[in-house]
């Protein structure tokens, strides 16, 4: 018999896959730990019924001793759940960023090159995801978390409490793999997680994890909103030379940065950041005749005729 808690997270999951076109092969995303493991038995379960066959993807990172196995114990795991297959990726963790952004690059990069990638990110990691943003001032892209399907990645389970996939677990009879990682505090998600949210939850009398995730989604359907309306200003302001000031001009300046920053990104502009953002839309909002703005990649913003143009530069000696 079902326990509430599978019966939840199955739910979830048939929610998810009602509303995406599905692959004949679903994959998913497993670490050992309770929420990818609670995501593996849903996905076959549902998945199953449908027809579709399930592949269990598990990454090592190689950051601990012992990974290789862990890795292992964790496919074993999955096709204890069911899966059809479970495959291992071994990647090097390397690059800029911190440990934790140079894993989740390497992870992704493993689990590229499929239709639907199932992901056991639930609840509680959209709140911390929304309190990152809030905390770094990354703005209302950052503070609408992570999409439920942002192809290929599909994420079923963020509406789901991460109590609920470990009471699943407890309910299969399954003994997930707790990552040491989880109790380390210098990384910053798990003290947002084991300090700050606990306080939050203790000091407005709880509920705050489901705000955040309900904040987020507000969030998200406020910038598709205003996404679609840039897209059509930027079809009106485009062309191959650049964006028309004049139709900039008339937009609300949350209008107009969004379409700058849709022109900027197409124009091979990369590490964007919101002061490079502003600082072009200044030459809208704000033209006195001056000079151009430096972007990244050697590129910059300049005001000529009654466009904006980027335009590449030279790379100086000693670069």
């Amino acid at each position: 018999m079902t326990g509430p808690a599978v019966a939840a997270v199955r739910r979830a999951v048939r929610g998810f896959l009602d509303t995406v076109e599905v692959p004949a092969e679903l994959c998913v995303a497993v670490s050992g730990g309770a929420d990818s493991l609670a995501l593996a038995e849903a996905t076959v379960y549902v998945g199953h019924h449908r027809g579709h066959r399930v592949r269990a993807l598990v990454v090592d990172h190689g950051l601990q001793d012992g990974s290789a196995k862990i890795a292992r114990d964790a496919a074993a795991a999955a096709m204890s759940l069911g899966v059809d297959e479970a495959e291992v990726r071994r990647v090097d963790v390397t690059g800029s960023g911190g440990p934790e952004a140079a894993a989740r690059k390497a992870r992704y990069g493993a689990l590229t090159g499929h239709d639907l990638v199932l992901l056991g990110h639930t609840l509680d990691d959209q709140a911390e995801t929304v309190l990152l943003g809030l905390g770094r001032g990354s703005g209302p892209r950052s503070l609408a978390g992570m999409r439920p399907h942002d192809p290929p990645w599909g994420r079923p389970l963020l509406a789901v409490p991460r109590a609920t996939t470990r009471a699943a677990c407890a309910e299969l009879g399954v003994e997930p793999w707790e990552d040491p990682h989880n109790a380390e505090t210098r990384f910053t998600r798990v003290r947002l997680r084991t300090e700050v949210l606990p306080l939050l939850e203790d000091v407005l009398n709880g509920g705050v994890a489901a705000a955040l995730a309900r904040t987020a989604a507000q969030l998200r359907e406020d910038n598709e909103a205003l996404d679609t309306m840039a897209d059509m200003i930027f079809t009106r302001a485009g062309g191959s030379e650049g964006l028309d000031v004049g139709v900039l001009t008339a937009e609300p300046a949350t209008i107009r940065r969004r379409v700058i920053r849709r022109w900027l990104l197409q124009s091979g502009v990369r590490e964007l950041t919101d002061a490079h953002l502003r600082a072009v839309d200044g030459l809208v909002a704000r033209w006195r005749g001056q000079g151009g703005v430096w972007l990244p990649g050697n590129l910059e913003a300049r005001r000529a005729h009654g466009r904006l143009c980027v335009i590449s530069q030279p790379t100086t000696r000693g670069e």
